[in-house]
């Protein structure tokens, strides 16, 4: 019988993929929970784990979780059912299924999600918003997918993307580029149908924070999962557009990429992405 991969082997992996120095200072990247020498014959990749993607994983008899959100994120004073935290923690541990979490690392990475999503919006001369300081050092050590351009085409590591679109967008055409990428059938916006779009930033998940340096280059819209009502009256008054798809579609995209890059490098791993998680957010 062939060996399988470890924790650990898979670990490292994802490390090369999305170093976790790229990750910011607030977050909580990398082997969470498990056993670094247990071997992974099942991995499945999701958004978040909640008590329904944490059943599906169980059900299937995963070794590994890879979740983009971490869990836990932040230290915890005490581990009890008490909490739905505590009680995903326990369940897991019980399981004895292995955590990691690449979260921020990977939204940042060369082959990341906010250079997927912009790629995936047909920027042209994509660019992040705000560099790394290692990003020319670093890039070659990341590992490119084939469906986006390669390391050496596109070095710079760093948060958020931008890049230019064809003459004569508007809000509108951008908006249809995002729910067409996304497969969505709405997103909200922030400015006039038949405002011009010339330069477009992206910052998946809740990336209202890079409002200020997407205008510090230009952008003319910024296309985020989500924000703040302040950070809308903002980009309105500033002339910046905004599109806005929700946390749960701008990086979902990424979670269902991730597992088939894993599938291809792992070997005789049964790997998936989380068929039972959803947006908890619904339109009535």
């Amino acid at each position: 019988m062939a060996l399988m991969p470890t924790v650990q082997t898979i670990a490292a992996l994802l490390e090369r993929f999305a170093p976790s120095r790229l990750a910011e200072e607030w977050d909580n990247v990398g082997l969470l929970v498990g056993d670094p020498a247990s071997e992974v014959r099942r991995l499945m990749t999701c958004l978040t784990i909640t008590p329904a993607s944490l059943a599906e994983a169980l059900d299937r008899q995963a070794d590994l979780i890879v979740t983009h959100h971490p869990l836990p994120f932040r230290p915890l004073a005490r581990l009890t059912t008490e909490t739905t935290e505590g009680r995903l923690l326990l369940e897991l541990i019980a399981g004895r299924v292995a955590v990691y979490s690449p979260h921020t690392a990977f939204d940042s990475a060369a082959s990341g999600i906010n250079q997927r999503l912009a790629a995936g919006l047909a920027l042209d001369d994509i660019t992040p918003l705000v560099a790394h300081q290692d990003a020319h050092q670093d890039a070659h050590q990341d590992i490119a997918p084939d469906d986006i351009e390669s390391e050496e085409e596109n070095p710079a590591l760093g948060s958020g993307r931008w890049g230019h679109v064809d003459p004569g967008v508007t809000l509108a055409d951008m908006a249809d580029r995002v729910k067409s990428f996304l497969t969505i059938d709405r997103v909200r916006v922030v400015g006039a149908d038949s405002q011009p779009v010339t330069r477009v930033a992206t910052a998946c998940g809740s990336g209202g924070t890079l409002l200020d340096a997407a205008r510090r280059v230009g952008c003319d819209c910024l296309v985020t999962g989500e924000t703040n009502f302040h950070t809308c009256l903002e980009a309105q008054a500033a002339g910046v557009a905004l599109v806005l798809p929700g946390h749960f579609a701008s990086e979902r995209f990424a979670v269902e990429a991730l597992a088939r890059r894993l599938a291809d490098d792992l070997a005789g791993v049964d790997v998936w992405a989380s068929q039972h998680e959803h947006d908890p957010l619904r339109t009535l």
